[in-house]
C-alpha cells in the first residue's frame, strides 16, 4: 500500500535534496532586467547580496544596481542564463567541494580566500575570484 500511495505522490513531493535555490523571479523593463526575488536568493545561499551581484554583474558583463527589493541589471538577460550563473556561484561559493552541503563560511587571509564547511570541518582556497 505504501508503494502505490508513493506512486501517486508527485515528483516535487518526493525530492529528497534539502537545498534548493529558487529560480529567478523578474521582468524586463526597456532595456533593463528586475530581479525581483534577488535578496531571497542571497539568503538562501548564506551570502551577502553584494557578494552575489559583482559575481552576476562581471559574469553577464552588464552594468546593474542592488536598490532595497530588487537587483537591477541594465541589459535584456534571459532569466535561464541568469539562473545558470546563480548555479555557478553556488558550485563555486557555496557548495562544500567535499560535502557538497551549503553550510560554508568565507574567510580572506593574506588575499587568499577560503571556505570552510560547518558541517564536515573541510577547509579550501576559493580559486575563483568574488
Amino acid at each position: 500500500m505504501l508503494e502505490e500511495g508513493m506512486k501517486q505522490l508527485p515528483e516535487d513531493v518526493i525530492e529528497s535534496g534539502r537545498f534548493t535555490i529558487p529560480k529567478v523571479m523578474g521582468h524586463i523593463q526597456g532595456n533593463k532586467t528586475i530581479l525581483n526575488n534577488f535578496h531571497a536568493i542571497a539568503q538562501t545561499l548564506g551570502r551577502k547580496p553584494e557578494e552575489l551581484q559583482k559575481y552576476l554583474l562581471k559574469e553577464l558583463a552588464t552594468p546593474g544596481q542592488l536598490t532595497r527589493s530588487a537587483l537591477i541589471i541594465g541589459a535584456k538577460v534571459p532569466a535561464s542564463k541568469i539562473n545558470m550563473k546563480i548555479q555557478q556561484f553556488a558550485k563555486l561559493f557555496v557548495l562544500c567541494y567535499k560535502c557538497s552541503k551549503p553550510e560554508t563560511k568565507l574567510s580572506k587571509e593574506q588575499n587568499v580566500l577560503y571556505m570552510t564547511c560547518q558541517a564536515c570541518g573541510a577547509r579550501h582556497p576559493v580559486r575563483a575570484k568574488l
